[in-house]
């Protein structure tokens, strides 16, 4: 059958506008113009907990890929209660997550930053080398003077919650020493430095030199996960936009599935 001939004047007029509609085979992936506003460029500058290592790097990788005109900077990680006291002193960053409230409040009291929100929660396990072998069965066996066993210091939030979950369970010791943040914990036990501590969850996952138990009431200690775009940030828009996006369903799928619990 016949195809009907679209009349000059029409074909023209589709050509025209398919010009100006693009220009090349890769404008559809060209940055640009959004209904929500222009596209989003510039640096970002994240100050994160030690533990959000792996869940923020991939949340930035995905950022940067929806939004190319951005880069987000080397992401700053170290204990909750170190990066607020940077931050008070006058460290520039465009957004903060704690890994706890405690210290994000220290930052909306300073005037830093107002209305955080929750993003993420997490419970501890013991954490031991591979092969456990000090042969640790329980919370209890820390107690072990024999044991050299590892804590977060108490200011930084996985030290804080270790200290409660040791005291609701009844256990007492002296550790061997109190780590800045929960990165340097695991170290020294992947290095076989320390025979336990007690470290997040998250920690632990696909880590092939270490092994964990989950101690009895940890369930009973969550720490619960603040984010915030700062007041100073260099790039408010930016900041707001991947506050948002860790905030999505995309971004808690992210956190999900690298082990982290809903807010």
């Amino acid at each position: 059958m016949r195809r009907a001939l679209l009349p000059a004047a029409l074909v023209a007029a589709v050509v025209a506008f398919a010009g100006c509609s693009a220009s090349g085979p890769d404008a559809a992936s060209t940055p640009g113009p959004t209904a929500t506003g222009p596209a989003l460029t510039g640096q970002l500058t994240i100050y994160a907990a030690a533990s959000l290592g792996k869940a923020f790097d991939a949340l930035a990788t995905d950022f940067e890929r929806r939004h190319p005109g951005v880069d987000v900077k080397p992401i700053v990680y170290d204990g909750s209660s170190t990066l607020a006291t940077q931050l008070i002193e006058g460290a520039p960053a465009d957004v903060f997550a704690s890994a706890d409230q405690k210290n994000m409040q220290k930052v909306v009291d300073a005037g830093l930053a107002e209305n955080p929100q929750l993003f993420a929660s997490n419970t501890l396990v013991i954490a031991m080398p591979k092969g456990d072998p000090a042969g640790v069965r329980s919370l209890s066996d820390l107690a072990d003077p024999k044991l050299t066993v590892v804590l977060c210091a108490p200011e930084v939030p996985c030290g804080a919650a270790s200290k409660t979950l040791l005291a609701n369970e009844g256990v007492t010791f002296t550790p061997a020493s109190l780590e800045q943040n929960v990165t340097a914990v695991l170290t020294k036990i992947a290095a076989g430095e320390a025979d336990a501590g007690l470290v997040y969850a998250t920690d632990v996952l696909g880590n092939s030199q270490v092994e964990s138990i989950v101690p009895e009431g940890a369930d009973k200690v969550v720490n619960h996960y603040p984010i915030v775009s700062l007041k100073g940030a260099a790039n408010s828009a930016v900041a707001s936009a991947f506050v948002d996006f860790v905030l999505s369903d995309e971004g808690q799928s992210i956190l999900s599935g690298l082990g982290f619990g809903a807010p």
